[in-house]
């Protein structure tokens, strides 16, 4: 047996004891073989790739076929070894993961192959679901070994983790490689607001951990004497989550990060609820935290009970409280299958059936069939696997489950398609209630349909709906039905949105600029184009933003405009040493610092002669100066030549975590430096991070590296520099 591949039969032998070695082994060799002249980014030899693929896979206990399939997933597309080849080597069933799992073809074009690969991998995995187990550890691999790649593919691929393979671990309840998916990603998109996190992270580490010990041997001896068997340990904290906390609950970092997790793991189901019961006798329950995964598992085959109580000190924590079995799927998830198939069975034991967790899947493959536009189908992906789920009764009692906030049309849809084509009202829980009304968990709902044969879906059910099958299947069924009233609603809809911008509407409208955008947009005509906006498949703002981007920019901006300028307070008159610039040939003239770029001693500049306001200095590399080129007879040589009452505006930007009485401690920073601030303006965004711009007055330039590093180490600031002005 070859040395290379002991690391991997030791963990086989650990996790799958029943597992082929030999064929394994065979497996090994083809693919070294055929990849044996081709090298890794990193210079490693491209076998140690696969080898590392199916090490990941073997950790998570899956069979051998799929150990086979992952060693030589890369075999078909990357070398001479044909897929007949393969076939009559291996079989069928490896043969088909390693179709599967092959990329469409080398070509690129754009995101319309990336929704094509991504297609092709729903397909296959609905035909055999190992196909996406070997993907994603496949993805975690090259996500380790990413520094070796350019930065845009990084960032490509990091994007694509988050949207879509981490959510799609999640789909299948393998926890583990999403965790580390995400963290990947997150450190390699956003590097200085995971550092931030991490900072964080460490500076609260030794208090919290004290905390987590008395509450684990506090939990511990009150199950010791109810006599029941568990291990209690605290639960990982992964940066990637904390961050998302602070999103979703629109809480500060503290308040996440205090509340302390655990997770109790015991023999059985009955054990479970015991340890609930005794954990309630301790400590207070928060009303509305329980949650009963045990009863009613969740979509990805998740089963727990979840508790909140109120601990020690008056703190917050979290419990979840599970089977060992239970442990290893929340953990591994689909691919636990392979090591407690015994297990999958039905009912009250706490056993989950296989075939439900597969329903995703299954209207994943009929969406796939529905829509033409790949473009599309991604999209309703990405949606569907960012919310999470509400379970819903029908009148007979069976259970449906739907995204996060859906409405009764929303499961019109998931029942039939005619139904949600037909549907006119709704009943939940006995009252008639409005269409849009949100469906919350445990809810019956019963629709009631129209016998019309005239009956069809209401444009407006688009601004509500929740699910990716709705929104298909009524933009289906306006597609077929009302296509030119689409052209018409996409027409008025681009020439609002550029009246609403003032924007020169016969210029940008015009044929080809119209023409030259569908064809980008991968639509065969502006007909389509206009359609595409009325049936809500492209916003009339993002048209109108690439059509302005296609002409070079909202354009004309007026000379006076492009160079508002704001003066330098300064002693006396306004000439070019006050202003600590001189212009060649001339000392006397009227210097001022154009407010755009706000240069500072340092700075390479240019100066430009404007109509009745003197010369107006630029930063080299403003924005504006391109426009000012234009005119080269205006353009004037200007050097520094500060003095002791030259006053200099600068601009910084401050990129921070959101949390409260931040505004406050960056003002409060700025003013211990002794810079005057003269304005200030935040914004927060949807991701919780605050962007702060702060213009002030600074005597010596050079005292700004000072002020910089002085907000940096501000709490939850991960970036400031300076800034060309309002226009960055």
């Amino acid at each position: 047996m070859s040395q290379v591949l002991e690391p991997l039969f030791r963990t086989v032998r650990a996790t799958h004891p029943k597992a082929d070695l030999r064929l394994i082994q065979r497996a090994y060799e083809v693919a070294a073989h055929h990849h044996r002249d081709q090298k890794r980014k990193s210079g490693d030899p491209y076998i140690t790739h696969p080898l590392a693929v199916a090490t990941i896979l073997a950790e998570l206990g899956t069979d051998d076929e799929t150990l086979c399939a992952a060693l030589l997933h890369d075999t078909v597309e990357d070398t001479a070894y044909s897929l007949d080849e393969l076939r009559a080597d291996f079989g069928d069933k490896i043969a088909l993961l390693v179709d599967g799992v092959t990329k469409l073809d080398k070509v690129k074009f754009g995101d319309a192959a990336q929704a094509e690969t991504v297609r092709k991998m729903v397909v296959a995995m609905s035909r055999d679901i190992r196909v996406l187990v070997i993907k994603l550890a496949d993805r975690l691999h090259n996500m380790r070994t990413m520094r070796y790649l350019p930065e845009h593919k990084r960032h490509q691929k990091s994007r694509e983790t988050l949207e879509i393979f981490a959510p799609l671990a999640h789909r299948l309840g393998m926890n583990t490689i999403k965790w580390e998916l995400e963290d990947l990603a997150f450190a390699m998109l956003y590097p200085k607001r995971y550092d931030e996190i991490a900072r964080m992270v460490s500076e609260r580490a030794p208090r919290r951990d004290l905390f987590l010990q008395e509450v684990i041997e506090k939990v511990s001896a009150d199950l010791r004497e109810a006599r029941i068997r568990a291990e209690v340990k605290g639960r990982p904290k992964h940066y990637y989550s904390v961050y998302q906390k602070m999103i979703a609950r629109d809480v500060a970092f503290d308040d996440i990060y205090d509340l302390v997790g655990i997770r109790v793991l015991v023999e059985s189901v009955r054990d479970c609820y015991a340890a609930l019961g005794t954990i309630h006798a301790r400590w207070n329950p928060v009303p509305g935290r329980f949650k009963d995964y045990i009863a009613m598992p969740k979509f990805n085959m998740y089963q727990s009970l979840h508790t909140t109580v109120i601990g020690p000190e008056g703190k917050p924590v979290e419990l979840q409280i599970r089977t060992h079995g239970m442990h290893h799927r929340a953990e591994y998830g689909v691919a636990a299958h392979w090591k407690y198939k015994e297990e999958v069975g039905a009912g009250p034991s706490g056993k989950v059936k296989q075939g439900n967790d597969m329903a995703w899947l299954r209207q994943l493959l009929d969406w796939q069939k529905e829509t033409s536009d790949p473009g599309e189908f991604l999209e309703s992906l990405r949606f569907d696997l960012s919310v999470s789920e509400v379970y819903v009764f029908t009148p007979k009692g069976t259970v449906i489950a739907l995204p996060e906030g859906a409405t009764p049309v929303d499961f019109a849809y998931a029942v039939h398609t005619e139904v949600g084509h037909r549907c006119i009202g709704a009943r939940v829980n006995g009252r008639l209630v409005p269409l849009e009304s949100r469906l919350g968990n445990g809810d019956t709902v019963e629709i009631f349909t129209s016998k019309s044969p005239d009956a069809g879906p209401s444009r407006d059910w688009l601004k509500f709906v929740k699910s990716g099958r709705a929104r298909n299947k009524i933009r289906q069924w306006f597609s077929k039905e009302r296509r030119e009233t689409a052209i018409e609603g996409g027409k008025e809809a681009i020439g609002r949105a550029m009246r609403k911008q003032g924007l020169p509407l016969q210029r940008l409208m015009s044929g080809e600029s119209l023409l030259a955008l569908a064809r980008d947009l991968r639509y065969p005509d502006v007909s389509s184009l206009y359609a595409a906006v009325g049936e809500g498949h492209v916003s009339a703002q993002a048209v109108v933003q690439k059509l302005v981007a296609s002409i070079g920019g909202v354009e004309g901006a007026e000379e006076d405009i492009a160079e508002t300028a704001l003066p330098t307070r300064l002693k006396g008159r306004p000439r070019g040493g006050g202003a600590g610039v001189v212009v060649a040939g001339d000392g006397d003239v009227w210097v001022r610092l154009s407010k755009c770029c706000t240069p500072v001693p340092g700075d390479e500049i240019v100066g430009f002669v404007t109509r009745g306001h003197g010369v107006s200095v630029h930063r080299a590399d403003c924005t504006n100066v391109q426009q000012l080129k234009e005119q080269p007879d205006r353009l004037v040589e200007v050097s520094w030549s500060p003095s002791e009452d030259s006053v200099f505006l600068v601009a910084i930007q401050v990129e921070a975590l959101d949390r409260p009485r931040l505004l406050s401690d960056v003002t409060r920073t700025l003013s211990d430096q002794h810079v005057n601030i003269l304005s200030a303006s935040v914004t927060t965004s949807r991701d919780r991070v605050a962007i702060s711009k702060f213009t002030f007055e600074m005597g010596d330039p050079k005292h700004l590296g000072h002020v910089l590093k002085a907000v940096r180490s501000i709490q939850g600031v991960f970036d400031v520099y300076r800034v060309s002005g309002a226009g960055s």
